[in-house]
């Protein structure tokens, strides 16, 4: 395309604008729904554009004294007269793609050249405000040095316009709070008396946009004449509403529904919100790890949590990190706020689980659990003290400011519906209670992909049981207490399975390091003790022999399954027990799939089979059609990944446990990243947080060559993704290309990753 042709009509004042395909690849921001306006047939101010490397050259041109550009410059301003033959006033305006709040404001009132060198010369009000406007897109040479971003800044386009007579009135395509179809008020005003064919405009550049747009329309004697237009971000649940009705108009198809939705906001609809948050200042901001706001009282343990909410008071948990111990604390709770940890961390993977808002990693909070207070900033807040959340972008208020509750139309249920009927990759959720696994199923979720065993002790009673089997040294105690473990989970896997009516449920066997689930505190050695029958002294000594130095590469997951066979064999007999127990009370059969975790050879996977399937066995249950067993692992090792072959031949199934492989690939603490990830990031030395996103190029890699070679040696493997990973739109469009047969997430991403998988099997 020649400069000449980078100077054009496309609204011509007489006429149509015929472009060449180069010119409307050329069309942005404003430009792009001022010509299809004009084309579409409805009254529209006459408008040109010129690109920056045109008007350059223009430049370049005029030192020379080379007329030939400045020639087809002048014939294009001459588009803007009308049939008086009278030059109008002008108007010029940037027109960018994105908004940027630095562009030039319209410049009004701008008198036409008198002359062909009066249109060019940098003196005069037209090329002054050309070149203003150019300016104000914020690059000068310098900055842009790659031939792509060069090749961008030159197509930048500045518009020229006749000025507009008469009112100028402003209004929405649609409503910004219900997606109707408008012309609707903006910005709280009243909507202004239009003529009845602004109506007509409303539905073509609705048709046209496919978004909530802000029109403008110059009004002279009755008669409307398109100015311009640009989008308005409105409510994801107006979007959806509007997507709907744009269906049931012959607008849209139902993939084109599907495929202009954002998943990411769809977390918006799930989780309560902050109404007054613009007029309030955080005095905190850490990482905003689960969606959605809370208010409440401060407390400092699970037990004050706990009270809170017997009592019907909400309440936010403030503590520095969490562990296995503060489970029960954290359902209790409204939020949760921690000061170390990130999105992966122990606190972020339980809030989104149970659908609770959490802030983590809030760099000036420090908490003294002894004296029951907590120092933000150089504030200090004490138990019963108010605080607010937002777990959606970090935020910490001080007091309690209104939330709005979450709401749910009938729109997203619409879409979602639209969206499974061409998703091709199942969705299923990480949960291991009843109530997470209604939540997910309510949500749409068709299986559990990710049962964490050893969530289901962490009751204070079944905390003894466990302490008891870890620390006894006499084989009569250890079978007592295995034989209570057993009876506990009975129930816990009975109603999971019923819970889930057929679909399938992937338990993970025990995977954290022991010493999570031992005392810590002096008070709670001191009970650990009398409930075990202990000395004080001698437990100590028990609790220093299992102390790890590194517990997250230490004695976890298969490892635990083959130096403790009675825990192995605890899970499985409580699982068989739990699947007979819910077959009795259902028609559809119990589809259980066991998934051993951690695991970087061979040998141990066919160590740990050979047992589950001998005790699965023994228990007579698979003889009959009431119950389905499938064993698989966990693939979260650098090794596992690199020996996948080995590996397949042994399993029915692998579940890329993200999270971990992320950690071990890396060599990076996901607890600890928080505190120099901000910094890569601003330095760009990581493009994202590979623990947000899979990194591709790594992780990614690790992931694909897996399942490659997993599936050459077992042609029938089943390949699931179970990281936090795969409730992220962006990771989850990864995953579809890499042959996966369901993703399993926490129950608030179970729309999301509906939502994404269908737009990338589209």
């Amino acid at each position: 395309m020649s400069l000449a042709q980078e100077m054009f009509a496309i609204a011509p004042a007489t006429g149509k604008a015929n472009l060449s395909a180069s010119q409307l690849k050329l069309l942005s921001g404003k430009a792009r729904w001022i010509f299809r306006v004009s084309e579409a047939g409805f009254p529209t101010i006459p408008t040109i554009a010129i690109t920056r490397a045109a008007w350059e050259a223009l430049q370049a041109q005029r030192v020379k004294k080379d007329n030939r550009l400045r020639t087809h410059w002048v014939s294009c301003l001459f588009r803007l007269v009308g049939k008086d033959g009278k030059p109008p006033t002008l108007v010029v305006r940037t027109s960018a793609s994105r908004h940027n709040g630095g562009l030039m404001p319209a410049r009004v009132g701008i008198s036409p050249p008198v002359n062909e060198a009066d249109s060019v010369d940098p003196t005069r009000p037209l090329a002054r405000a050309i070149k203003d406007a150019f300016d104000s897109y914020g690059y000068d040479t310098g900055l842009w040095t790659g031939s792509r971003s060069a090749e961008e800044r030159a197509r930048q386009i500045v518009l020229v316009q006749a000025m507009a007579e008469g009112e100028i009135e402003q209004f929405l395509t649609r409503h910004s709070g219900t997606g109707v179809l408008g012309p609707a008020p903006a910005d709280g005003a009243g909507l202004p008396r239009l003529p009845k064919s602004c109506a007509a405009l409303v539905a073509l550049l609705d048709a046209k946009a496919g978004r909530h747009m802000v029109c403008a329309v110059a009004i002279e004697r009755g008669e409307a004449r398109f100015l311009s237009a640009r989008p308005l971000q409105a409510s994801i649940a107006a979007e959806l509403e509007a997507a709907v009705d744009r269906v049931g108009s012959g607008v849209w198809t139902r993939q084109n529904a599907v495929n202009r939705t954002d998943p990411a906001r769809l977390a918006q609809l799930l989780h309560p919100r902050l109404k007054s948050a613009a007029t309030s200042s955080a005095i905190a901001t850490g990482l905003g790890v689960s969606p959605g706001a809370a208010s409440g009282f401060i407390v400092f343990t699970a037990e004050d949590a706990a009270r809170m909410r017997a009592r019907g008071k909400h309440c936010i948990l403030v503590v520095t990190e969490t562990g296995p111990g503060d489970v029960e604390g954290m359902k209790a709770a409204t939020g949760i706020l921690t000061a170390r940890g990130g999105m992966t961390s122990h606190a972020g993977v339980i809030a989104r689980i149970t659908g609770k808002p959490c802030v983590a990693g809030v760099r000036n909070l420090s908490v003294n659990s002894v004296e029951m207070s907590c120092q933000i900033g150089d504030r200090e807040f004490r138990a019963g003290d108010r605080l607010t959340i937002d777990g959606s972008d970090g935020s910490v208020y001080a007091g309690m400011l209104d939330l709005s509750q979450p709401h749910i139309g009938g729109a997203l249920g619409t879409l979602l519906d639209w969206s499974d009927a061409s998703r091709t990759i199942a969705v299923r959720t990480n949960v291991e209670t009843v109530e997470s696994a209604r939540t997910a199923l309510s949500f749409g979720a068709e299986g559990i992909g990710l049962a964490r065993s050893e969530h289901m002790f962490f009751s204070p009673e079944r905390m003894v049981a466990l302490r008891r089997l870890i620390l006894s040294e006499d084989e009569n105690d250890r079978t007592r207490a295995l034989e209570g473990l057993v009876d506990y989970q009975r129930g816990d896997y009975a109603a999971l399975f019923v819970a889930m009516r057929g679909r399938p449920v992937t338990v993970r066997l025990f995977d954290p390091p022991l010493h999570e689930f031992l005392p810590r505190s002096e008070e709670d050695i001191e009970d650990t003790a009398a409930s075990l029958g202990l000395a004080v002294r001698a437990l100590r000594l028990r609790l220093d022999r299992i102390a790890e130095v590194n517990p997250m590469l230490g004695h976890r997951g298969v490892r635990l399954a083959i130096t403790y066979p009675e825990i192995l064999q605890m899970q499985i007999q409580a699982l068989m027990a739990g699947a007979r127990a819910a077959s009795e009370t259902q028609s559809e059969p119990v589809l259980l799939e066991v998934m051993v975790p951690f695991v970087s050879t061979a040998s141990e996977v066919a160590f740990v089979r050979e047992r589950v399937m001998a005790i699965a066995g023994n228990s007579g249950l698979l003889r009959s059609d009431r119950a389905r067993l499938s064993f698989g692992t966990m693939i979260e090792l650098p090794r596992a990944c690199l020996r996948a072959g080995d590996i397949a031949q042994m399993v029915d199934f692998f579940s890329f446990g993200t999270n971990d492989l992320t950690q071990t690939t890396f060599g990076i603490s996901r607890d600890d990243a928080p505190t120099f990830l901000a910094s890569y990031q601003r330095k760009a030395i990581y493009e994202r947080d590979p623990f947000v996103t899979i990194d591709e190029k790594g992780v990614g890699e690790m992931i694909s060559l897996a399942i490659t070679r997993g599936k050459a040696a077992n042609p029938r493997l089943k390949i699931g993704i179970c990281g936090e990973h795969a409730g992220d739109p962006a990771s989850l469009a990864y995953f579809a290309g890499l042959g996966v047969d369901y993703v399993s997430c926490s129950p608030y991403r179970v729309p999301i990753a509906r939502l994404t998988l269908a737009q990338a099997s589209a």
